[in-house]
This record gives C-alpha cells, sequence and structure tokens, in this order.
C-alpha cells in the first residue's frame, strides 16, 4: 500500500509551526508495512487543497490529511474532501455527544461553530479523538482511501494509535513488514562513515542503509522488508554485524529517543561509578545536560562553573602562577581543573573545559580551540586539545559531546 501525508495549515507554510505529524505518522505507517511516498504542506486554501488531492489520487492508494477539522472559517478540510468525492457531510452522534459533555464540564458558552467538529464524511467511518472535539474520518472511494486527522499533535498522536491505525490493520493487511533499527555513531562525519560503509551501501537490496547526519554524531538506520519478526530479526543482525566490522568503534547505542549523555549516564550507573566537571567556556552546559536525564541524581555529584581565572582560583584552589604561566586555554590549566573537580567532589571522574568560544581569540587561541581534561581515581589526569568549527553555540555543544564520549569510553574501558 502506498500512501502519502497531506498537511494543511497555512501556519505550517510560514514556518510558525514545525510539521512533526509527517514524521510521527511515517514512523508508524512504515511499521505496518504502509510505505509513504510522498510529503505535502498546503495552504488553509481549497482551490489549492483540491488540486492536491486530483494529483494525489493517481499515485497513492493511501492520502493522510491532517490539518483543517476546527470549528472556525479557515478549517476546510473535510468540507474540500467530501466535495472531491462527492460525498456529503454528516453528524457523527458519538463526537457531538462529547462535545455536549465538554462544555457542560467547562461551564463555558459553547458556540455554534462548536458543532462542525463533530462533522464526518458520509459513508466513512468516524476515527474518535480521546484527547480533542474534532472527529476524523476513514473512508475509501473508487480505489483510494482517505483518512481524515486533526493538526495538534496531542490530539493526532492517541487518535492515530488508538483508533486509525488499528482501522488500517484491520481493512488492509500488508503481507510485508518494515523492521528498523537504528544505531547511533559519534566521532565520525556522515562523508566518512558513508566512504567506510561504500561497498555495503551500494550492493545493498534488503535490508537497506540509510544515513542522518545529526548535530556533532550520525544515525544508521537498517531497515528490512520482511513477513514476520523473526526474519527481519535475523536480517538486521547480519547486516549490523557488517557495519560493525566497519565502523564500530564510533557506535555508542541504539534508537531513534536515545543519545550520548543517556547511554553515558546509563554506563555510569551500570559501573557504579560518580561524575563531576569543571567548566570554563561552556559555563554548565555539560553538567545541565547531565541534569536532562532522569535518575542521573545516582551518578552526578556536582560540578563547578569557573568562567573567569579568578574563580578557578577562587573555587577550584588552581594556583595563580599556574594560570598566569600557561594560560588558561592550556593543557595545564584543564589537567589542573580536572583534578581539583575529582578531588573537591569525591568522583570517581570529573571532566573539564577551558577554551575558546568565539566569535573572538583569546591568548592568542583561535575560536574552537578546546582543552578538555579528564581526571579518573587512581590515575593521572590528561587533557586533549580539540579544534571545533562554526560558531559559539555549537562549538560549546561540540566540546560536550566529546567530554560525553571520554567519560563513557573511561567508564566503559572502551579506547
Amino acid at each position: 500500500m502506498k500512501a502519502e501525508i497531506i498537511a494543511v495549515g497555512t501556519e505550517l507554510l510560514l514556518g510558525q509551526v514545525v510539521n512533526t505529524n509527517a514524521t510521527f505518522l511515517s514512523e508508524k505507517l512504515a511499521d505496518a508495512g504502509i510505505e509513504v511516498y510522498y510529503h505535502t504542506v498546503v495552504g488553509d486554501n481549497p482551490r489549492r487543497l483540491e488540486q492536491l488531492l486530483m494529483e494525489a489520487q493517481k499515485r497513492s492508494d493511501l492520502i493522510v490529511l491532517c490539518g483543517g477539522l476546527g470549528p472556525t472559517d479557515d478549517d476546510l478540510t473535510k468540507d474540500t474532501v467530501a466535495a472531491h468525492i462527492d460525498h456529503l457531510l454528516i453528524q457523527d452522534e458519538q463526537a457531538l455527544d462529547r462535545l455536549h459533555d465538554f462544555f457542560a464540564f467547562s461551564k463555558n458558552q459553547m458556540t455554534e461553530n462548536n458543532l462542525r467538529q463533530t462533522l464526518m464524511i458520509e459513508g466513512g467511518i468516524a476515527v474518535q479523538n480521546p484527547t480533542g472535539l474534532a472527529v476524523g474520518t476513514l473512508i475509501t472511494v473508487e480505489e483510494t482511501t482517505y483518512l481524515l486527522l486533526p493538526g495538534p499533535p496531542n490530539e493526532l498522536k492517541p487518535m492515530f494509535t488508538q483508533h486509525a491505525l488499528p482501522l488500517l490493520e484491520e481493512l488492509f493487511p500488508q503481507k510485508e513488514q518494515l523492521i528498523s533499527r537504528v544505531l547511533r555513531f559519534y566521532g565520525i562525519g556522515e562523508s566518512q562513515l558513508v566512504t567506510e560503509l561504500k561497498e555495503l551501501i551500494d550492493t545493498q537490496t534488503n535490508p537497506t542503509i540509510a544515513p542522518y547526519a545529526k548535530p556533532n554524531e550520525v544515525t544508521l538506520r537498517l531497515t528490512a522488508k520482511v513477513v514476520d519478526q523473526a526474519q527481519g530479526k535475523q536480517l538486521l543482525d547480519i547486516l549490523e554485524a557488517q557495519v560493525m566490522t566497519q565502523v564500530g568503534e564510533y557506535f555508542y547505542g541504539y534508537g531513534d529517543d536515545n543519545s550520548l549523555v543517556k547511554v553515558t549516564v546509563e554506563a555510569l550507573k551500570e559501573h557504579g561509578k560518580t561524575v563531576s566537571a569543571a567548566e570554563s567556556l561552556t559555563a554548565g552546559l555539560f553538567q545541565s545536560t547531565l541534569g536532562d536525564v532522569a535518575g542521573v541524581s545516582e551518578v552526578f555529584k556536582g560540578g563547578f562553573v569557573t568562567y573567569s581565572a579568578q574563580t578557578k582560583q577562587e573555587f577550584l584552589g588552581i594556583d595563580q602562577k599556574l594560570l598566569e604561566k600557561e594560560g588558561v586555554v592550556s593543557k595545564a590549566c584543564a589537567i589542573a581543573m580536572a583534578e581539583q573537580a575529582r578531588n573537591r567532589s569525591g568522583a570517581d571522574f570529573a571532566v573539564s573545559f577551558t577554551g575558546v568560544a568565539g566569535p573572538g581569540e583569546l591568548e592568542g587561541q583561535s575560536a574552537g580551540t578546546v582543552w578538555i581534561g579528564l581526571a579518573e581515581k587512581g590515575q593521572p589526569a590528561v587533557a586533549e586539545c580539540y579544534h571545533f568549527n562554526r560558531e559559539r553555540n555549537y562549538i560549546r555543544q561540540s566540546a560536550v559531546m566529546k567530554g560525553l564520549d571520554l567519560i563513557r569510553r573511561a567508564v566503559t574501558k572502551k579506547k
């Protein structure tokens, strides 16, 4: 079954709202074995939507429309689709009951235009909205199926998962399904990773490999088209092993929702280790990033933000003579910061950051020059110099990612 997604809303074209619905729906439809071939965004304009529907019905079996089901005059998706397939709009009694219950509970005055949200296309199946008021419709006319969903993601997602997707799976069972696995890599760019995997990519058939560049990392999505889950897992296991042979040293975890900070925190928990930090140019960003992970208090003892030479002396006790001789952007300073952060916090590991975020130079060092120190209990502290590119905040983010990777590798003893 070939599908396409049409997002309706002028606010999407103006950039006021990001079209996250298309990403969500594509993933869920792929999991059900329904391949999405097209994404389109159209404004709240019936004529342009009608033109798009004419094109879509020629090339797709399933057309999913998001948005335009609300109570206002610019919510015209249902009207336009109903006219396109020459069907009437009728009131759904269950949606009407929900509407009355909502206003009775909220004790607000219901305006007449709210009744528009209870309309569905005659001859279709009502798709109920568990978190909102706008009812959807699933209807098949000749060889094309139309699925109408609301625009707000907090309504669309539960509505699709709980009601629309089960209907699609029941009415249009797919013989084949797509099974995917996401591998995450740090320390290698997309171009290098693709070069290393060139032979695998050039000869791919089923399963396939798709690289995606993200800020400071790269992901690979391995996808197999199969009849059953067991077959898919076996195919993905074989391909993953081939990938790891080539670029396994850069691999750090699985999944779309995973991250380097989550993996690092889990590694610390697994090994019963704790971490601290001393930050200069990152100004607490490393510690804030750790704090985004639930349960990090088990492994994070706290740390220091020492943005100036004075606070490096006062907070960490770093010798003024060392700073005057070596400078704050130096190996000696990074090592001293890491050592003192670990000693004063009592953590098993400490990482330090000192350098030049930009845009100008500091101590004759160019923007992007960053020293990162690492102190481990029972081991001499070390520091390395890195040169990160782009603008100020990207340099700071890059430094944080490198610090996380250094901690992860030190905890797991992975070189």
